[in-house]
C-alpha cells in the first residue's frame, strides 16, 4: 500500500488550489484547511510560500515527465504520440474550461508578478517543446521540428485560453480536429 506523506498531501493540495484559484490568491491557511493541518504543523514542512511553489513546480514537472513517458510507450508512431498531446484538450476539457491550462495559467501569473520562479515554471513548457520537437524529427522533420513544436504549443494554449473565456465545448472539439488534420499534413516520411 502506498502512503502519502503529509508533505506530499500539502504539495498536492497546493497544486490543485494554485491551479483553481491562482498562486497569489491561495494562502497557507487555505492549503492547511484542505489538508487538515494546523498552521504550525504546516510551517514544519514549508517555511515560505516560495518554497511550497518550488515543490509544486517540481511535482508538476514529475507528473509531466511521467505523462510523456506513458505517451512514448502507448503511442506506436510519433504522430500517435503528438495526437496524445493534442487530445489532452479533450481529456481535460472541463478543467480547462473552468480554470485554463495549468501550465499556461501558472506561467502567466508568475510572469505578471515578475516572480523569481517564473523561469522554473516555464520549464514545464520546455518539457513539452523538447518532447514535441523529438516527435516531429521522428516523423521526418529534421529541420523545422522546433518551429512545428512551438506552433502546436501555441495552438493548444490559444484553444485553452478561448475555452476558458467562452466555455464552448464544440469550439474545443473543432480545434482539436483541425490540429489533428494539420498534424496529418506534417507527415513527410515514416519513422524507420
Amino acid at each position: 500500500m502506498v502512503t502519502t506523506t503529509t508533505r506530499q498531501q500539502i504539495v498536492e493540495a497546493a497544486d490543485k488550489l494554485f491551479y483553481e484559484r491562482g498562486f497569489e490568491a491561495t494562502s497557507f491557511a487555505d492549503i492547511a484547511a484542505v489538508v487538515g493541518l494546523s498552521r504550525g504543523n504546516f510551517y514544519y514542512h514549508f517555511k515560505t510560500k516560495d518554497e511550497l511553489l518550488e515543490a509544486v513546480i517540481a511535482h508538476r514537472l514529475s507528473k509531466t515527465r511521467a505523462m510523456l513517458d506513458a505517451w512514448e510507450v502507448e503511442g506506436k508512431t510519433p504522430t500517435d504520440r503528438i495526437s496524445s498531446f493534442i487530445n489532452i484538450l479533450i481529456m481535460n476539457q472541463a478543467k480547462i474550461m473552468a480554470h485554463g491550462c495549468p501550465v499556461g495559467t501558472l506561467c502567466n501569473e508568475l510572469a505578471k508578478l515578475d516572480h523569481v520562479a517564473k523561469n522554473r515554471a516555464a520549464e514545464l513548457f520546455t518539457l513539452f517543446r523538447d518532447w514535441l520537437s523529438r516527435q516531429f524529427r521522428a516523423i521526418g522533420h529534421d529541420t523545422g521540428a522546433d518551429e512545428l513544436a512551438m506552433h502546436i504549443l501555441m495552438r493548444s494554449q490559444g484553444v485553452a485560453a478561448l475555452a476558458t473565456a467562452f466555455r464552448d465545448e464544440a469550439f474545443v472539439r473543432r480545434e482539436v480536429e483541425d490540429m489533428c488534420q494539420w498534424l496529418a499534413a506534417q507527415r513527410t516520411s515514416s519513422p524507420k
